[in-house]
C-alpha cells in the first residue's frame, strides 16, 4: 500500500528496492494488546525480515478507538512529533507504549484535555524526539475563539486523513494486521517470532 510522503516516518522498516509486499500494523497507543504486538514486532520481527532479506516493508497505522478515551490525544501527539522531527515518530511511538499505563482511564480521570498535551509533551521532550516542548503545544493545543467552532487543533487534519484510512479499510480493533493491504484477522498479538516466521513463509 502506498504511504503518503507526508508521514513517511510511519514506515517502520522499507525493504529493498524492487521487492514489493507491505506489512500494515494498525495499532492503538492506549491498547495493552497493541503495545504487546509493537514490542514483538519492533525487537524480533523486523530484525528477522532485514536478516532474511524477505521483501516485506512494514507500515505503522492508527487505529484510535473510542473506548480508551485519551488514545486520540495520544495519536495526535505522534503526529505532532513527527511534523516537528520525522526521525522522532519511531522512538516517541516507542515512549508511549512503554508509558501507556499512565494514559489509561484511571490515571488520567481528573486531568483535562490541555493537561494531558502537557504530560505528552513533557515525555516527548525527554527523550529528545523534540527540541522545543512549546512548539509541539502550539500544534496541540485548542486555540482560543470567541465563538465555540470545534476547529481542533493543528494536526486534526492528520489525524482525520489517518482515521478515514483504516476505516476505508474496514478496520475496527486494534491490533489488527494486513499484508498487501488484506486485513489477516488470525494474527495475535501473542505470536512469538516462530509464529511469525511461519506465517510470513505463508505469505510469499
Amino acid at each position: 500500500m502506498n504511504l503518503d510522503s507526508a508521514y513517511a516516518a510511519h514506515q517502520l522498516f522499507v525493504a529493498a528496492y524492487g521487492q514489493q509486499h507491505t506489512l500494515e500494523v494498525y495499532l492503538d497507543y492506549t491498547c495493552p494488546f497493541s503495545a504487546k504486538l509493537w514490542r514483538t514486532l519492533t525487537s524480533e520481527v523486523i530484525p528477522h525480515i532485514a536478516e532474511a532479506s524477505l521483501g516485506v516493508s512494514i507500515v505503522f497505522r492508527h487505529q484510535v478507538q473510542p473506548w480508551h478515551p485519551t488514545s486520540t490525544l495520544l495519536h495526535e501527539a505522534s503526529l505532532a512529533v513527527e511534523k516537528l522531527n520525522p526521525l522522532g515518530f519511531v522512538p516517541f511511538s516507542q515512549a508511549l507504549f512503554e508509558h501507556q499505563r499512565e494514559y489509561f482511564d484511571e490515571a488520567n480521570v481528573e486531568k483535562t484535555r490541555t493537561e494531558t498535551y502537557r504530560q505528552l509533551a513533557d515525555l516527548a521532550a525527554s527523550i529528545n524526539a523534540i527540541d522545543d516542548r512549546q512548539t509541539m503545544l502550539q500544534l496541540l493545543d485548542i486555540q482560543p475563539s470567541a465563538e465555540a467552532r470545534n476547529a481542533g487543533n493543528a494536526v486534526t487534519n492528520d489525524l482525520k486523513y489517518h482515521i478515514r484510512l483504516a476505516r476505508a479499510k474496514a478496520v475496527h480493533v486494534s491490533p489488527t494486521v494486513a499484508f498487501d493491504g488484506v486485513a489477516d484477522d488470525s494474527v495475535s498479538s501473542s505470536w512469538t517470532l516462530d509464529q511469525w516466521k511461519t506465517w510470513l513463509a505463508q505469505k510469499k
